[in-house]
């Protein structure tokens, strides 16, 4: 576990403490859409967590540090070895990486052997290296309509994703049985109130939700697919199906339109709010900026094994990074 901060930063100007430990740092600064606004106001780059690693593997930065999540951070350490990377929790995980242990999920594929492994990247280094190709929600449709209907797939951790893409395609993809525990907070109750309250307002979903909030979405894609949506859909409201902090963003570019977060169990919970990316805080990224850690190790043929699987994603679908090109249902 991280270590509590016991340290008394009263009185000190936090942002401005980032913006030299930056420049004296050498350092790039990541932060995905699920977090807060005042760390997205700071980062170099906003985005996707792949998109975001393959940026930062583009500067020149000596240190990156990634205000995401683990498995986020590791794909960055993945792209760029040579670059210090420092994530401002360590304990800020994902319950879909934690859904699929490597041991179990390495049993798992010797059981089918005649499978391929799509593997979404909500997952840990090692699983990364277990699988053949890796996908993203921006990418996935790309990879999957290049895979023959006669080769068998494992597809993981995600299986509301998974199931997403096979009712899509018609596929039978054996799912390994993980979750979002954000996604899955959504309530299809609520969200048919929160459409009456508001008719004529299209839904924009995220596919790790559960098939009940897909069915009722006018758009399924990507963070950066959704965000594309909101600049381009005639309306002027919306209703955003995923992590509320990406709404931020929505507002900041565009302060005309309202966009309205889809509810939890009982209409109004913060169950939505993804915990694993709450425990970033500038005060935490101040300290890893300064002592740089907790940094992000990771052995040479695993980090080469790993590369592999996203590799041959972006050798089938590199154009779509960040792109959110799940589109329209």
């Amino acid at each position: 576990m991280t270590a509590p901060i016991r340290e008394n930063l009263s009185g000190l100007d936090l942002r401005a403490e980032i913006e030299r430990l930056r420049k004296e740092r050498n350092a790039v600064i990541l932060a995905h859409y699920y977090q807060k606004p005042e760390i997205q106001d700071l980062a170099d780059f906003v985005g996707d967590s792949l998109e975001l690693s393959r940026k930062a593997a583009e500067t020149d930065a000596d240190v990156i540090a990634f205000c995401g999540v683990k498995f986020m951070a590791e794909t960055a350490k993945i792209l760029s070895p040579e670059k210090i990377v420092i994530l401002p929790d360590m304990d800020a995980g994902c319950s879909l990486e934690d859904s699929c242990p490597p041991e179990q999920f390495k049993r798992f594929r010797e059981k089918h052997p005649d499978h391929i492994a799509l593997t979404y990247i909500n997952c840990s280094a090692a699983v990364k290296a277990l699988s053949d190709i890796i996908v993203t929600s921006s990418s996935a449709e790309t990879i999957i309509s290049q895979i023959p209907e006669s080769q068998p797939i494992i597809f993981g951790p995600d299986r509301h994703l998974g199931g997403y893409l096979n009712r899509k395609f018609g596929r039978e993809m054996l799912l390994w049985p993980g979750v979002c525990i954000v996604h899955e907070a959504f309530s299809e109750t609520e969200l048919i109130k929160l459409k009456a309250q508001h008719p004529g307002a299209p839904v924009a979903a995220h596919p790790e939700c559960p098939a009940h909030i897909v069915d009722h979405a006018d758009y399924v894609g990507s963070t950066s697919g959704i965000l594309q949506f909101a600049k381009t859909f005639p309306g002027d409201t919306l209703i955003v199906a995923t992590e509320p902090h990406i709404i931020h963003q929505m507002e900041l570019a565009l302060p005309e339109k309202t966009f309205i977060g889809a509810p939890g169990a009982d209409g109004n919970c913060n169950c939505n709010i993804c915990p694993y990316m709450a425990l970033n805080t500038m005060e935490k990224l101040y300290i890893a900026l300064r002592d740089l850690k907790p940094q992000i190790e990771m052995e040479e043929g695993l980090r080469l094994a790993a590369r592999k699987s996203l590799d041959r994603m972006l050798e089938m679908a590199s154009g779509t990074v960040g792109k959110g090109d799940l589109g329209t249902r």
